[in-house]
């Protein structure tokens, strides 16, 4: 059976190890969430969460010189430009509009029964805008998960659950058996007229969910709440096989995009804005020398050239005052080159491509320097789609589950085609095609035009053209 009565409850690894070390499970987890709310690899799945939602470090600039002490301080009367350069962002909508950007196309072989169309009922726009909302926070995240349910409705469904709010519990190295699963989330409620944070929690195991509140590193039972099973099925309390959570990983490493180009992009932030400091300020473009007019010692000296971009000097030649001039000259061009070698670094160690090369703007481009100049990105999707393709075929397994329980059995094996975003010369891809015809089957010519969208529909509207014209063509008296 693929689902089975909660009542056949069994001990999974979690409360195993629990029991071995001395804990129950309850306090197991409490532990295990401690431990990961605050480590590092939640950590660089908010950062990539905060990077791409135009919350950087930048925001924390300030314009600091040396005081009279020695120490750091703040200085409040200059330019303090913080801006923000986010090619992060436009780094993970690459990556995500290029493998998702289109609906991924789903194949069946065989007979069709009814399987075909219950499938496109599940896998509807709304869940290809799931997987687009999956496909952004894995890339942020390093993984992202999406979790399946029966609604109200009887229809079954899929929610996407982001990566930082995800504790798993996996049952081997490889993190491909998921034992459990503790799903944090924040909610708003109001103690009187005042909003308050509270932090839910659903513990997802083979028998059903358990729900907490996560107060002060305390796992507290929901007393809104009750523990229920996943399903209900002729009005009998029932289980998945397996806990409904499927996790979709950018890479096998699980690793967040940002942790590649977070310095990269600090740089850029900074670079940036003391270019804009710099070329605010005037008395930084020339600082005043003061001859004769009291010295001062050297935490005064940087201070005031910070400050005023003045400085005091006393000389012994016995001249009286005077007041000179030194031009300090900011070259742009400088400038520009540090920031296309960061930005063209920030694309490179992200595996991005970058939209203003020159194979694409030249207005000669063909099919060969598009895919070179699409080489880098092109290899972080194959991993990207291999781990997606594995994700997909789990989820099948809850699919085919919640289709044989309403009597539609799964009668041929299920394909995703990812139609990656690329540039294309269309006129070298359709005459490629052309040329193709019969040597390869109309199928495979079909697929690989750049018009089409469904290749089955596509077939089956070449098809019904060809048999009305061969009706056309009986119509005509034969000779003799």
């Amino acid at each position: 059976m693929f689902i089975y009565n909660t009542l056949n409850a069994v001990f999974d690894a979690i409360v195993r190890n629990g029991a071995q070390s001395g804990m129950n499970e309850l306090e197991f987890l409490e532990e295990e969430l401690k431990r990961w709310w605050d480590g590092k690899q939640r950590k660089d799945m908010i950062t990539g969460l905060a990077y791409y939602s135009d919350r950087q470090d930048i925001e924390q600039k300030s314009r600091r010189a040396i005081g009279p002490n020695g120490n750091p301080v703040d200085v409040h009367n200059l330019p303090n430009f913080k801006i923000m350069d986010n090619q992060y962002g436009i780094l993970v909508d690459q990556k995500n509009n290029y493998l998702l950007g289109r609906p991924v196309e789903i194949k069946t072989e065989g007979k069709d029964d009814g399987y075909t169309k219950a499938l496109d009922e599940i896998f509807t726009d709304d869940y290809w805008e799931t997987m687009q909302a999956t496909g952004e926070n894995s890339i942020n995240c390093g993984v992202a998960w999406q979790f399946v349910y029966v609604g109200a409705d009887g229809k079954l469904r899929v929610k996407m659950l982001r990566g930082d709010r995800v504790l798993p519990f996996w049952a081997d190295e490889e993190h491909k058996t998921l034992d459990a699963a503790l799903y944090v989330y924040p909610i708003t409620v109001y103690r009187g007229r005042t909003p308050e944070t509270v932090y839910k929690a659903e513990y997802y195991t083979k028998n059903g969910i358990q729900y907490y509140v996560y107060d002060n590193q305390r796992l507290i039972p929901d007393s809104e709440k009750t523990d229920a099973t996943y399903l209900t099925v002729d009005g009998k309390p029932m289980n998945w096989r397996e806990v409904p959570l499927v996790a979709f990983k950018r890479n096998r490493h699980e690793q967040p995009l940002i942790c590649k180009v977070k310095c990269l992009q600090d740089a850029l932030n900074q670079l940036t804005s003391w270019f804009a400091d710099t070329t605010s300020e005037d008395i930084r473009n020339t600082v005043l020398v003061l001859y004769n007019y009291d010295g001062e010692n050297l935490g005064e000296f940087r201070r005031n050239l910070m400050t005023y971009g003045a400085v005091k000097i006393r000389r012994d030649d016995g001249q009286n005052g005077g007041v000179e001039a030194l031009h300090v000259e900011v070259n742009p061009e400088n400038f520009q080159l540090i920031q296309n070698l960061l930005k063209r670094a920030i694309i490179e160690n992200g595996r991005g491509f970058d939209a203003k090369d020159e194979r694409f703007t030249s207005g000669t481009a063909n099919q060969m320097n598009i895919q070179a100049a699409y080489s880098d990105i092109d290899l972080d999707a194959n991993q990207m789609e291999t781990q997606f393709k594995v994700s997909l075929r789990r989820l099948m397994g809850f699919v085919d589950t919640y289709l044989a329980a309403k009597g539609i059995k799964a009668t041929s094996k299920v394909e995703f085609v990812f139609n990656r975003n690329m540039l294309t010369n269309e006129a070298e891809t359709i005459a490629n095609c052309r040329n193709s015809v019969g040597i390869l089957s109309d199928e495979t010519i079909i697929s690989n035009h750049p018009w089409t969208t469904d290749t089955a529909k596509e077939l089956e509207r070449v098809q019904k053209e060809r048999a009305e014209a061969m009706e056309g063509m009986d119509q005509f008296p034969k000779g003799e």
